[in-house]
């Protein structure tokens, strides 16, 4: 576009308004005036402009344009006229500006301007310059710039301004990301010459800022050889107009055909307006020609259709190429408008309908008669969520939740109770009201499923099927309260989903060992911050129904805080006679939990408060046997590590002798759970041996056996890790077994072929056994299995943990095996008493062992009863009278404590004062009154597994405890002999005489 520039001191400034004076020179010709049609209809377009500038009038700089210094109109004068333009700007630049004006103005100079025959050459990267108009350009060239400065010393300076073309290959209408960067000071020489059009424009240099240069076009060149190359001089021919008619009927219509679409843009675009009412003034010499000029200079075509109005000397032609430039811009005009009516009409109709809506909401909000968006919007999803469900809504409950939508429709959203009522109908309409899943009765399929997922448990499995039991005949499922109790790792978590499972019930557990915040059962108060519901109430939102399986681990260890007393707090959520309306303090409305299934686990049901017991049923389960935990490890266990750790199951075998070793030397807890770890702790080893062997060829680790044809044999490596030769050609699958005879007759050939011929007999040698290990190699990587025997079970799990229970083979005299409870399982332990001193009067007892309270007056007891049993045996043995004893239980580093050692003790310290040791194989339990009662014992079961672990024959219990025993299964009891007495005088009988029997 045109740049039009003050001539005061800022000549590179933007021009705003521009509005034109015209200084006439003296003329012969040209234009008559005020009397001339052309000059009638521009300053008819003037007038239109006008008035905005008027406003004004002290508000204004100045800037010159010349006129071509030879007449176009046909009459050859050859004279100038100098344009004054006032340009708005400052008041103070008023008087300054007559000062400025003469530097900046066209003077005329000697030698003419036609005389200037050869020039430099200026390259122009975006648009031609026209006759009559400014343009700043950047010159960047010293040698250049250096030319421009001498030549601008002397008294005409000019150079030509010629366009440059583009670059070959590439379109001028698109527009590339580099277009800005475009310039031309990278040309040079014959190349910058080989890019100029050869048309161009004679231009006088007016002022020179820095690297700005502003040239002022006079009239056309054409360039018609090089002079020299840097900075790049050419010889140019002046070119002129063709002469033409001004009279001529079709030239003025299409100059007053650009006239009017000159006036129909000015009327929508105030960029054409300034342009416009700058020449409409200049009516000096403002001839058809210049109006061509005018109207292609300061439209937005492209640089090449500037340049062909530039190049067209037939004054017509140029006027109607100029017309249709100015008519696309015209259409663009029309398209402009047409965007931004629809863009403020879109603009304008949705800020006037924000503003409706703001207005109609606080108008309504005022009234009461709506809230804001998002409190309806909250309002509309409680609804929804309770019209789903409002059938089996509890009346009291639907009544709450519809205050409570009341109160949210008249809060603030801003508000923190607005946020608090929030939350609170959220729990509220969320809760699963009613919404009880199928129940499967199907007594043969539970049956299946705790069989698939736990092997034994009779007790266990036959309790959960007599409740589907109860429920199939009933019709519905009562919640109950199961209390599974049993030492870690014997699978009461896992039962608890088992029986989710059969019975087709959602699994919710959560943990309350440590609890000691009453909240986490009941809730806490909506008053406080960040306020939740009980974990019950969690329970029914993640579940989506209202009869739950919940499980409530380790419930024996609650704790009691400053919060309140948890446990207490448990009887509300736990009896069945209660949590029908059980009241959780956040939602504060009854909710029924009669349906849910709640099953506790604990490791001792000692630790549970006795009311909180007294609601549940304890289902006690005292661990494996040997026997049971060998069908797990094959079932279970072995089955999931193996596919966890991605082993086929003919990659690996584990013998018998392996797993009852891993049982009965690493893992003699009463659960499985370590068992399970030693389990994977192998395969992983595994693992990483077949990935060594398979990726890299390393060997097993030493002492691994791998199994082909059938048959085990090992494989000894070397301290570097690797196989004999010996052993890999043994274990070639499919190598057929070589006889003795067959050997010999081996040897007998190979021994004549080393008569015959060494040599050959070597060579065939080595090709023989080349090609049997590169067959063996083969074969053995298919075939391959790692067996974990018992000899080399230590290479993966370590050494054993455990030894033999028994310290003796042979019990001497004072000591005695006796059977023990833990929180583990069962376990036996010995007593030992040994004389200490005698002398008369010195009867004394002393204990260690870190017995407790309970255990101290045990041995107290049976220190007095064994007194009086041994004086009733032979009344002149005064040795319990006369003799200090020491009774010790094994180890010291554990703490012992329980009502179930007072019959081991007295036989103790019966066969110290004796001196007849007990049966080798004989273990006992029950605790003795001071007249020889025997009273029952608890863990009869755990007691047994521990007995038959040690290799226990015989086992004396108390007769209260028969019932328990004949509970047990055919397993535990297998190959006991099970004796029950009531008084001692019969533990006496069958630990003393034993020859008798």
């Amino acid at each position: 576009m045109l740049k039009l520039l003050s001539s005061s001191r800022n000549l590179h400034a933007h021009i705003a308004s521009p509005c034109l004076r015209a200084t006439p020179a003296p003329s012969s010709g040209g234009a008559s005036g005020s009397s001339s049609p052309l000059l009638r209809a521009l300053n008819s377009i003037a007038e239109l402009s006008r008035g905005s500038s008027s406003r004004h009038p002290n508000f204004f700089r100045r800037a010159f344009f010349c006129s071509d210094s030879s007449s176009s109109g046909g009459d050859g004068t050859g004279r100038g006229v100098l344009v004054e333009v006032a340009l708005k700007g400052d008041d103070s630049d008023a008087d300054a500006g007559d000062s400025s004006n003469s530097s900046s103005a066209i003077v005329p100079t000697n030698p003419r301007p036609e005389d200037y025959l050869t020039v430099l050459a200026l390259p122009l990267p975006h648009r031609p310059l026209f006759p009559g108009f400014y343009m700043p350009i950047n010159v960047k060239d010293p040698k250049l710039m250096a030319a421009l400065q001498e030549a601008r010393k002397r008294q005409a300076p000019y150079a030509g301004a010629f366009l440059l073309k583009e670059e070959p290959g590439s379109d001028p209408n698109v527009v590339s990301g580099s277009e800005s960067e475009k310039s031309p000071d990278s040309l040079k020489g014959k190349d910058l010459y080989n890019r100029l059009h050869e048309v161009g424009t004679l231009a006088q240099i007016s002022t020179i800022q820095g690297e700005q240069v502003v040239l002022i076009g006079h009239r056309r060149l054409r360039i018609t050889e090089m002079v020299s190359e840097e900075p790049l001089t050419v010889k140019v021919d002046h070119i002129k107009d063709k002469p033409y008619n001004k009279d001529d009927d079709v030239v003025k219509a299409t100059s007053f055909e650009v006239i009017s679409t000159l006036r129909d843009v000015l009327k929508s675009s105030s960029l054409w307006r300034d342009h416009v009412q700058t020449y409409t003034q200049h009516i000096g010499d403002f001839n058809y020609s210049r109006l061509a000029d005018f109207g292609a200079a300061i439209s937005g075509a492209n640089k090449l259709q500037c340049q062909e109005v530039l190049e067209e000397l037939d004054v017509h032609n140029r006027l109607r190429l100029t017309l249709e430039l100015v008519k696309k811009e015209m259409e663009i005009t029309k398209i402009q408008e047409s965007i931004a009516r629809a863009i403020e009409e879109k603009i304008s109709t949705e800020q006037r309908r924000y503003l409706l809506n703001e207005q109609l909401k606080a108008i309504k909000k005022e009234l009461g008669l709506e809230t804001d968006d998002k409190t309806a919007l909250s309002g509309e999803f409680f609804r929804e969520r309770i019209e789903e469900n409002k059938e089996h809504i509890p009346a009291p409950v639907l009544q709450v939740i519809q205050e409570e939508l009341t109160k949210l429709q008249l809060l603030e959203a801003s508000s923190s109770e607005f946020n608090v009522t929030r939350n609170y109908l959220d729990w509220l309409t969320a809760l699963p009201w009613g919404n009880y899943s199928d129940e499967n009765f199907d007594v043969l399929h539970a049956q299946q499923i705790l069989d698939e997922d736990h092997y034994g448990l009779s007790d266990v499995k036959e309790r959960i099927l007599e409740f589907i039991a109860v429920g199939k005949l009933r019709g519905t499922a009562q919640g109950k309260i199961i209390c599974l109790s049993g030492p870690p790792g014997v699978g009461k978590t896992s039962i608890g989903k088992s029986i989710a499972r059969a019975l087709n019930r959602k699994f919710f557990r959560f943990s309350v060992g440590g609890l000691s915040d009453v909240a986490e059962i009941k809730g806490h108060r909506r008053t406080y911050i960040g306020a939740m519901p009980g974990k019950m109430v969690q329970c029914l939102k993640n579940v989506g129904t209202a009869n739950p399986l919940v499980l409530i681990d380790e419930i024996d260890k609650l704790g009691r805080g400053h919060s309140g007393d948890p446990a207490s707090a448990m009887l509300e959520l736990l009896d069945p006679e209660q949590n029908a309306n059980f009241l959780d303090h956040y939602l504060d409305v009854p909710i029924d939990l009669s349906k849910v299934l709640f099953v506790c686990t604990a490791n001792v049901v000692d630790t549970i408060p006795t009311p909180l017991l007294d609601r549940m049923e304890v289902i006690a389960i005292a661990g494996y046997i040997t026997d049971e935990k060998m069908h797990i490890a094959r079932d279970y266990l072995e089955k999931s590590t193996r596919d966890a750790c991605g082993i086929k199951p003919e990659q690996v075998e584990m013998t018998d002798a392996a797993l009852l070793t891993l049982i009965e030397s690493y893992c003699r807890e009463a659960g499985v759970r370590n068992l399970q770890k030693q389990i994977e702790k192998i395969y992983r080893k595994i693992a990483l041996q077949l990935v060594r062997k398979g990726v890299q060829g390393e060997a097993p680790v030493s002492g691994v056996q791998i199994i082909q044809d059938g048959e085990a044999t090992e494989e000894k490596a070397d301290d570097a890790g690797n196989i004999s030769s010996e052993s890999v050609e043994a274990n070639v699958e499919g190598q057929t077994e070589v006889t003795i005879l067959e050997a010999d007759i081996v040897q007998a050939e190979s021994s004549s072929n080393q008569d015959s011929n060494p040599t050959d007999q070597s060579t065939d040698l080595k090709d023989s056994l080349e090609t049997e290990k590169q067959e063996e190699s083969e074969s053995t990587s298919t075939v391959e299995k790692v067996l974990v025997d018992k000899s080399n079970l230590t290479d993966y799990v370590g050494k054993p943990v455990f030894h033999a229970e028994r310290i003796y083979d042979q019990t001497p005299s004072g000591v005695v095996m006796g059977l023990a409870w833990t929180a583990m399982g069962g376990s036996t332990l010995y007593i030992e008493t040994t004389l200490v001193e005698q002398g008369e009067g010195k009867g004394a007892l002393q204990l260690t062992g870190q017995l407790g309270d309970v255990m101290k007056e045990s041995a107290q007891i049976a220190h007095t009863y064994a007194r009086a049993a041994l004086l009733e045996k032979e009344p002149d043995n005064q040795f319990f009278a006369n003799t200090k004893l020491h009774l010790h239980v094994p180890a010291g580093a554990t703490p012992k404590d329980g009502p179930s050692a007072g019959c081991t003790m007295i036989t103790s310290l019966l066969s110290v004062a004796m001196e007849k040791p007990v049966r080798k194989d004989l273990a006992m339990t029950g605790e003795v009154t001071l007249t020889g009662k025997v009273l029952p014992i608890g863990g009869v079961k755990e007691k047994t597994i521990a007995a038959r672990r040690s290799g226990v024959k015989t086992i004396i219990f108390p007769s209260a405890n028969r019932r328990d025993f004949d509970e047990l299964s055919p397993q535990v009891k297998e190959g006991l002999d099970v004796h029950f007495a009531d008084h001692y005088s019969q533990i006496y009988e069958l630990a003393f005489d034993f020859d008798q029997n």
